[in-house]
């Protein structure tokens, strides 16, 4: 508790826009891999965040998108 009211005001705001970063990295996933179902992940995500299996499963789902498909053309 003591470590939340040393904290200053930044590295407070820091430490939640990291938090948020990494609970929706799914989200981010499915829009940096242009992902077709982009929507449902965003949706899917709010509750799958509270779950690391589902989380994980959405990392999965979103990281296979057309980019990604694109991608491995390219390496190969």
């Amino acid at each position: 508790m003591q470590a939340w009211q040393q904290s200053d005001v930044l590295s407070l705001m820091l430490f939640g826009v990291f938090f948020l970063l990494i609970y929706f990295l799914p989200t981010l996933l499915a829009v940096f891999f242009n992902r077709r179902h982009l929507v449902k992940i965003a949706v899917l995500n709010i509750p799958a965040g509270f779950s690391f299996i589902a989380w994980g499963a959405l990392i999965a789902w979103a990281a296979t998108g057309k980019a990604g498909e694109y991608i491995q053309r390219k390496l190969s």
